[in-house]
């Protein structure tokens, strides 16, 4: 389940590092200085909102997650990564754009919001990662339930859980290291 969450992380975040630098090369109309410290201000308002959002349903989630049963399927890491981010690529491209675009306004500030994004889809992963490890489990959404990448949309009724040793992800949705 961290797998979809973190999965986000990395489309955001060096596209969003990229065009903060972009930005930073383009005076704007309201000036590099500006643009540059608004653009921090809303790197951590970004992160902060996108970390904290929707944790109460996560630890709800998390709270009555069930033993996996066999006829649950559960993903790959390496299928779920590839299949979240080929679903959002051309919504990540248009975001990169923008965010480009929007350092003639106010340079590096679309794209510190897209690297806040990222980091923020980080911190929450590994927020998920911390609560997987006391449990010595891993939490996994059943394929069939994730609508559209959400792991803790509507269709979601609870999460399945198997040992830690399980799959190819460690705790927080990174790759486990053999």
């Amino acid at each position: 389940m961290a797998v979809i969450v973190r999965a986000g992380a990395a489309p955001l975040w060096w596209p969003g590092l990229l065009a903060a630098a972009i930005g930073a090369l383009v005076p704007g109309l309201t000036g590099r200085r500006i643009g540059l410290l608004s653009g921090a201000a809303l790197f951590l308002i970004t992160a902060a909102v996108v970390a904290l959002a929707r944790g109460r349903r996560y630890a709800e989630l998390a709270g009555g997650a069930t033993r996996a049963g066999r006829s649950d399927f559960l993903q790959d890491r390496a299928v779920t990564v590839r299949n979240w981010r080929r679903g959002r690529r051309w919504w990540l491209l248009g975001a990169f754009l923008a965010a480009v675009a929007s350092a003639f306004v106010l340079p590096g500030a679309g794209g510190m919001v897209l690297a806040g994004a990222g980091a923020g889809l980080w911190l929450k992963a590994v927020r998920i990662g911390r609560r997987e490890q006391p449990d010595d489990a891993l939490y996994w959404v059943r394929t069939d339930w994730v609508e559209r990448g959400r792991p803790a949309g509507k269709r979601v009724k609870g999460y399945r859980t198997t040992g830690p040793m399980a799959g190819d992800a460690a705790p927080g949705g990174a790759r486990r290291r053999r």
